[in-house]
């Protein structure tokens, strides 16, 4: 098979048409958008669905590909690079080339992304056939997909930082994008400023690289900016090492809506479903993890910045779960969780244990697809109420879709034998392991309450006595087929992905470990040690019947006694009322950040420049000017001829005396 695929394309061509699928179905999806806007008629949409799945599919199928050949040759690193498809920017002492590389890292995140985003395509087009922003949702998110994969397959760091940026851009569009509404607008907006600080990040992280790179004496024509150049030259950025590893996970706290940057994933949960499990699993918020992964060895030279990330981390993941304990939305629940699910990973990450960072990665992207998915299914087939104890029920009208968010809501509590389970038990096994008791505790206490708040959703929403009036309830359904299919693939990747990082000493292959562990150095993120199996088993037993307990509890509570929780925090008003307003960011933020941008745009910028400078001098006064010139002129034209030969004989004597000075 490989010998008839490579008959006719070149393994460099087959890297290319990676990320080259998704931007041919976007660019096809965007004219069919534009030649149907304002239309009625439905236009060609299964043609724009077939191209919008089988885009990423094909990715999917080179990814494959390519990664059967790689892992061919014993004896040969899985790696290869297409070569410069043409150079970008070339001056003195600087240049950069367009062009791909495939290791062992770009190949794992590529499928995870193509993977998932064959299954969220699949799933947009029961979800999104009716919606009026049809052609625009599958352009942008195809664009999506397209730059998340040129960020992850860019063989330098300035090509990334512009898949980077396509995949801030695409994600700000598809948050404001439902119906050009004002809500929807402001939302993409917010998204976009929060975005932009953490590119503001990025870019000050690329000057220090930039400064360190010329240092070293590298050849400028192998690029300065290449990944495997800054790896081979690793030892020159050890003076500014902890400065780059910090703007590093700035960019990527804002990327991946880590506090005090997390505003705008609670607003991206109220985009279209599909658009959602994108930006949460897979693309926007994953980006940032990525980066990380992708610069450890950069992250290796600064032990404090690594501290930040940790202790940054498993602060987040606690408070952003509390978070979603108090909150009724079952959207704004699930953009919460992923807050909190993403402070779990940069946790690892802090902790130097990238591989369990990248095997959660990945394990969430399923299981939290799943979720936003199922969920969507249910707000949907309720009429649109998504608030949890309004519904309820659910899973007598709709099985598959109910059963669908357990699983998953199993999987992200930590319950065996879903996947989530074995990731997150590679974090807290790492935590406790490596003495970082108090982060374990963190950790722990940040899953229970995952456990209950996730199980509380599912035992209000699908268990228990509908809330739902009559009429409603009985127009309660499974959705459509594509919609069912995407659920049913995702319920078999949920429940078997966990076992791809199963320690040997349990009979596991740990392929995950044994996948990554080349790119990543050992010390940082080996997998866990076959001597401490004895440990990992104590442990994975405490933190099983710990999130078994609090799944229970919220099950059972939610399910059976809804008024209990109320009563509850009657008894405890002012700590259920902190968790309730989110802790008061949203109203910090507007005081320290938003009102003094606001001041400066409207007293500075708009008063100042705006009116004062540019139409008031600039372009105003121009305008003036030459209106004065016009009125002196048309004054001046009087029709009597002595006036003429008056200024003719004023004229000639200034310019006599002009000449005489």
């Amino acid at each position: 098979m490989l010998e008839l695929i490579y008959s006719h394309v070149s393994l460099q061509a087959m890297i290319w048409l990676v990320v080259a699928m998704p931007l041919a179905a976007a660019a096809a999806s965007a004219l069919v958008a534009a030649l149907y806007s304002g239309s009625e008629s439905p236009g060609p949409r299964p043609l724009v669905s077939l191209l919008s799945v089988c885009a990423p599919l094909g990715s999917l199928a080179a990814t494959a590909v390519i990664f059967f050949t790689l892992t061919g040759f014993d004896a040969v690193s899985p790696s290869a690079i297409t070569g410069p498809l043409f150079r970008w920017a070339a001056i003195p002492g600087f240049s950069v080339d367009v062009g791909l590389r495939v290791d062992e890292l770009a190949m794992f995140m590529a499928a995870l992304v193509a993977g998932v985003g064959f299954l969220v395509q699949l799933y947009s087009i029961g979800d999104m056939w009716n919606d009026d922003g049809f052609f625009r949702y599958h352009a942008v998110s195809s664009l999506l997909i397209f730059f998340m994969l040129l960020a992850v397959l860019a063989d330098n760091l300035v090509l990334a930082i512009a898949g980077w940026e396509g995949v801030g851009f695409s994600s700000c569009a598809l948050i404001g994008s439902r119906r050009g509404e004002g809500a929807d607008l402001r939302s993409g907006l917010r998204a976009f400023a929060i975005n932009a600080i953490g590119d503001a990040s990025l870019l000050a992280a690329a000057f220090v690289i930039f400064g360190a790179m010329s240092a070293s004496g590298a050849d400028a024509d192998s690029g300065l900016f290449n990944f495997e150049t800054m790896e081979r030259q690793v030892a020159f950025f050890m003076p500014v090492a902890s400065a780059v590893a910090l703007l590093i996970f700035g960019a990527a706290a804002a990327k991946s809506a880590q506090i005090p940057l997390h505003l705008w994933m609670p607003e991206a949960a109220l985009a279209p479903t599909p658009a959602f499990a994108l930006m949460g699993t897979v693309t926007t918020a994953a980006l940032g993890v990525y980066m990380v992964i992708r610069l450890n060895y950069i992250f290796a030279l600064a032990p404090a910045a690594l501290s930040v990330m940790a202790w940054a981390g498993a602060a987040c993941a606690l408070l952003s779960a509390t978070m979603a304990l108090a909150e009724r939305d079952l959207r704004r629940i699930l953009a919460y969780s992923t807050v909190s699910q993403f402070g779990l990973i940069y946790m690892a990450a802090g902790m130097g244990a990238f591989i369990a960072a990248s095997f959660h990665l990945a394990t969430h992207a399923l299981f939290k697809c799943l979720l936003v998915l199922s969920a969507g299914s249910a707000i949907k087939a309720s009429s649109g109420e998504s608030d949890v104890l309004s519904m309820g029920g659910l899973v007598r009208r709709m099985p598959i879709t109910g059963w669908a968010f357990v699983v998953s809501a199993a999987a992200m509590a930590g319950i065996a034998p879903a996947s989530g389970f074995f990731s997150e038990q590679a974090i807290l096994g790492r935590a406790f392991e490596r003495g970082h008791v108090a982060l374990w505790i963190m950790g722990l206490a940040a899953l229970g309450v995952t456990a209950f708040y996730i199980f509380r959703a599912a035992g209000a929403v699908f268990f228990g006595d509908s809330a739902l009036d009559a009429s409603r309830y009985k127009r309660v359904a499974e959705p459509s087929m594509s919609m069912v299919l995407a659920t049913m693939l995702l319920i078999s990747l949920v429940a078997g992905a966990g076992f791809a990082g199963l320690p040997h000493c349990l009979g596991g292959s740990d392929w995950i470990g044994g996948w990554l562990g080349t790119l990543i150095p050992s010390e940082s993120g080996s997998a866990f040690s076959d001597g401490s199996c004895g440990t990992w088993m104590v442990l994975a037993a405490v933190f099983l019947l710990w999130s078994a307990h609090f799944a229970v509890l919220g099950w059972l509570i939610y399910a059976q006694k809804r008024d209990w929780p109320a009563r509850v925090a009657r008894r405890i008003r002012p700590l259920a009322q902190l968790a309730a307003r989110k802790y008061y960011f949203e109203e910090i933020c507007g005081l320290v950040i938003v009102g003094p941008v606001e001041w400066f745009a409207r007293v500075i910028v708009k008063r100042g420049v705006d009116r004062t400078a540019i139409d008031g001098i600039a372009a105003g006064g121009v305008a003036r000017t030459v209106g004065l010139g016009a009125s002196i002129a048309r004054a001046a034209q009087s029709g009597m001829l002595y006036h003429y030969m008056l200024y003719f004989l004023i004229g000639a004597v200034a310019i006599i005396a002009l000449v005489a000075l």
